[in-house]
């Protein structure tokens, strides 16, 4: 009969890290150990169950059902194990573990690294991880705990939380406005330089609202400078070489500063909603609740102060 005895709960979290990541390497990398101990777990794993629950080959990992069956009974023995910890610690409010925090460029930068950051000095037992990208993020596969998502949200099993949104607002530089004369119709701005974004699937073209009415209108602006990233159009607009429409939390320090003037005040591109996703299970960890905790103040403020 299998015992429990012969084993660890490291036997268990090697395995899982194994199969989240789909390699030996990356499980090793994640557990800071090195490959032979991630290999001799699971040999030592598969030899105590009686079962083989990996197959491996020279490009991949695959996953028998029996390990598929094993990988989900591991997941809620941790979730429970981490549940009663943090309910009978003397130092149940204390953070500790790493916290994986995935999200886009400039919202990761923008937004979210001073919450983190806050989290951070007051729980000095917590390690915080940014992973910071516009690709997909497969949130298990990468340990991710929880991923900001900006944008309508594709179907998926993951838990989705609505913290906040976001709208695009047409900026320009103090010199290029006193340099430039932009016409009181928005209509006619399309001939004003604009500095667009290159990874549109039309970079010239936006879909605009006002924001106090029904209206909205199609504008193809006059592109002079275009760029691959957020970032390089905002310094482009600060730097004179024309107006941009950003995301208003790229854009709203600069705006306080003096920096960038919003023009067109009352025109801004459609919201979008910006989620907490979580992976799949009904547990979430005091160190993401902290996070999103923290991360939905910080919006509120923002808010307030905008």
């Amino acid at each position: 009969m299998f015992s429990l005895r012969n084993l660890t709960f490291e036997h268990l979290l090697v395995y899982m890290a194994v199969i989240e990541t789909g390699s030996l390497t990356r499980a090793a990398k994640r557990l800071s150990v090195g490959k032979s101990v991630v290999s001799k777990s699971i040999q030592r794993l598969e030899l105590e169950l009686g079962a083989s629950l990996i197959v491996r080959t020279t490009r991949r990992i695959s996953v028998t059902e029996a390990g598929a069956l094993f990988f989900e009974a591991c997941r809620e023995m941790t979730r429970l194990a981490d549940e009663a910890v943090s309910t009978v610690s003397p130092a149940a409010h204390a953070l500790r573990g790493t916290l994986r925090v995935a999200s886009s460029v400039e919202y990761s930068a923008t937004v979210i690294a001073p919450v983190l950051a806050r989290l951070r000095s007051d729980h000095t037992d917590l390690c915080i991880e940014m992973m910071s990208g516009d690709h997909y993020i497969d949130l298990v596969a990468e340990g991710v705990d929880v991923a900001i998502r900006v944008g309508e949200l594709m179907d998926s099993s993951h838990r989705a939380l609505r913290i906040d949104e976001v709208s695009k607002w047409l900026v320009a530089s103090p010199d290029f406005l006193r340099r430039n004369t932009l016409p009181a119709d928005i209509g006619a701005a399309a001939n004003v330089p604009f500095v667009a974004l290159s990874v549109l699937p039309n970079p010239s073209r936006y879909h605009l609202i006002r924001t106090a009415g029904q209206d909205s209108l199609e504008i193809d602006f006059d592109v002079c400078l275009i760029a691959d990233t957020m970032y390089a159009c905002r310094a482009a607009a600060r730097n004179g070489a024309g107006i941009a429409l950003l995301s208003d939390f790229t854009v709203q320090a600069d705006i306080d500063a003096g920096r960038l003037v919003r023009v067109y005040n009352d025109w801004s591109s459609a919201a979008l909603p910006v989620h907490a996703l979580f992976p799949p299970g009904k547990h979430t960890p005091p160190k993401v609740r902290a996070f999103v905790d923290s991360l939905k103040a910080h919006i509120k403020t923002r808010a307030g102060a905008a």
